[in-house]
């Protein structure tokens, strides 16, 4: 299946992106990755093992997203296994959230990905085989206070994919999210600087706070939510799913 097939993964520069690029490249893909610092891109390709293309760009650009995709179809092929993986999070009370931290909520978790979508699914659609993967958050399945424009984007993430899935049910091409609790990632670093500083825990403190609120007891490793991304790649029944990476929450 995956033999020189060629994958795109945006946010590849670290944490789940990472693992995930170079998963699909030890699998054979063809692996183009995207994100916005080279040098952590170039780290990423460095444990590659198939054939990949670095592409500095920001995902919240049009502009550079389709001259992304240009490039890759320019010398691969069509994307046929696209992993929407790049995000961040925000945290803060919701009457001290600001139209910016809304909107950018909103640009980078919500539009970015709507843009790939739409971009990938015409040459998915014609071939008759595609496989997208949105890497979502178990915030696109429940609310919790304080991450009100985070978790607005990931809700509709989430309803972008399942109507999607529901479109292409029909035309060999599946579309799911995989939903995973705090991740042992960078992202969650900041999370746990943000607690420290709000707080005035220490950022070990904090970070057991955040290992308490799943019951594994630990953060889920990228490890894991790559294993979920490849289960929706290899598993052609599966479409419009959320799959909870989550320890048992």
């Amino acid at each position: 299946m995956s033999e020189g097939r060629v994958a795109l993964v945006t946010g590849a520069g670290r944490g789940i992106g990472r693992i995930t690029a170079q998963r699909l490249s030890a699998e054979g893909f063809h692996t183009a990755l995207l994100a916005r610092d080279r040098e952590q891109l170039d780290e990423t390709a460095a444990g590659c093992e198939s054939p990949t293309m670095v592409l500095p760009a920001d995902v919240t650009d049009a502009d550079q997203l389709d001259s992304a995709f240009a490039e890759i179809e320019g010398q691969w092929g069509p994307v046929e296994v696209l992993v929407a993986n790049a995000g961040a999070g925000q945290s803060s009370r919701l009457d001290r959230t600001t139209d910016a931290d809304w909107q950018r909520m909103l640009d980078l978790n919500l539009t970015a990905p709507f843009r790939c979508l739409r971009r990938a699914v015409p040459a998915m659609r014609q071939a008759g085989w595609g496989r997208i993967v949105v890497v979502a958050s178990t915030a696109a399945l429940v609310g919790e206070p304080y991450i009100a424009a985070y978790t607005a984007s990931k809700h509709g993430v989430l309803g972008l994919v399942r109507s999607a899935a529901a479109e292409l049910a029909r035309t060999g091409v599946t579309v799911n999210a995989v939903c995973p609790a705090y991740v042992d990632s960078p992202m969650t670093d900041q999370t746990v600087a943000t607690i420290a500083t709000t707080t005035g825990r220490t950022p070990e403190e904090a970070r057991r706070i955040l290992e308490r609120k799943q019951p594994i007891g630990r953060l889920i490793t990228p490890d894991e939510v790559a294993d979920a991304i490849w289960f929706c790649i290899g598993n052609a029944a599966v479409t419009g799913q959320a799959v909870k990476v989550d320890g048992g929450l």
